[in-house]
């Protein structure tokens, strides 16, 4: 695909109708100040409301706006990673159709590139309209993330980032299905900085990210970035198997030669349902793993194009990234 306008902004969407023409309008804004060449790749992320038609009509006025629109919803992590599939431009922003990431900070981003920073992103110093769960949770997750893993993944931040040509190609090149861009990002290395900014409630519309695909979102970063998990549940059945010996040698002891030994059946349930919940709960963890295995092996394509709105190769750019990868086997 031929590298034509300086600036892509990658937009994900999942029904996002009530906002998705004020992002258009403070995009645009802030991009037209910019005085360069630029395209917005919103990727409609199988949305059931009018988010794809409205973005139609967007790309009909404006043939800077592309559309791709998959097959059906196949998660937000893929719908950022065809977004730079299908981007044209030296440098890529990603950010949110909700509005919480100011698209006003992407020129302080491109400031920081000119700089000769390959990576930009953003890192908050405040977020709004979030509860005090969210706040918790969030803090704990990045913080034990980056313990658990070799690579420096910056607390506090999210997916909203600048990337220049060359991460982004490095980006597009892995193929993995259980992705988690900014460890990706951090993984590749090259040289990066942060601008600090104040996140926003949502704009409109309710949030894409409730607990259940936040827990998803962070298994996904913990097996990917990490097999401390395996050592630790290693560690933690060695042990509990000593302690077992342990505890049968004193068993055997007070049995044997004192009077002490408690009849009954309590303390030997207890202990069981004790052992067995460890024992189920770390062969979770290897399951966890394994499921990815099985889900990489299949070798499916992550994504499916239904339609792309206002490019030339159309659908033809995703089938040469999967090409290029089943090459790369």
């Amino acid at each position: 695909m031929q590298k034509g306008c300086f600036l892509s902004v990658v937009v994900p969407m999942y029904n996002e109708e009530e906002v998705i023409e004020v992002t258009y309008g403070r995009l645009r804004s802030v991009l037209d100040k910019l005085g360069e060449t630029y395209e917005i790749v919103f990727v409609n992320d199988g949305s059931r409301d009018r988010t794809a038609d409205i973005v139609r009509s967007l790309c009909a006025e404006d043939r800077r706006v592309k559309l791709v629109e998959f097959s059906r919803n196949f998660g937000h992590q893929i719908a950022v990673t065809a977004g730079m599939d299908h981007a044209s431009g030296r440098t890529v922003v990603l950010i949110d159709a909700d509005l919480q990431d100011p698209p006003e900070l992407i020129a302080d981003m491109v400031a920081k590139w000119r700089e000769g920073y390959d990576v930009v992103y953003g890192r908050r110093i405040e977020r709004k309209g979030e509860s005090l769960f969210k706040k918790m949770t969030a803090a704990a997750f990045y913080r034990l993330l980056r313990s658990m893993t070799s690579v420096n993944i910056p607390v506090d931040t999210g997916d909203f980032r600048l990337m220049d040509r060359k991460v982004c190609d490095a980006l597009t090149s892995m193929r993995e299905r259980s992705r988690f861009i900014r460890g990706m990002v951090s993984w590749a290395g090259f040289k990066q900085t942060s601008v600090d900014y104040v996140r926003d409630e949502r704009f409109a519309g309710e949030t894409k990210y409730p607990l259940k695909k936040m827990i998803r979102l962070s298994l996904d970063a913990m097996t990917s970035f990490s097999t401390k998990p395996l050592k630790i549940a290693s560690v933690l059945g060695f042990v509990l198997s000593a302690v077992g010996f342990v505890y049968l040698f004193v068993v055997l002891y007070q049995r044997l030669f004192t009077d002490t030994t408690q009849q009954g059946w309590t303390s030997m349930i207890a202990i069981s349902l004790l052992f067995h919940g460890i024992t189920l709960m770390l062969l979770g963890v290897l399951g966890e793993y394994i499921g990815r295995t099985y889900e990489e092996a299949k070798g499916r394509p992550l994504y499916l194009v239904a339609e792309a709105v206002n490019f030339k190769e159309e659908t033809e750019v995703s089938r040469e990234k999967e090409a290029e990868h089943a090459v790369g086997k």
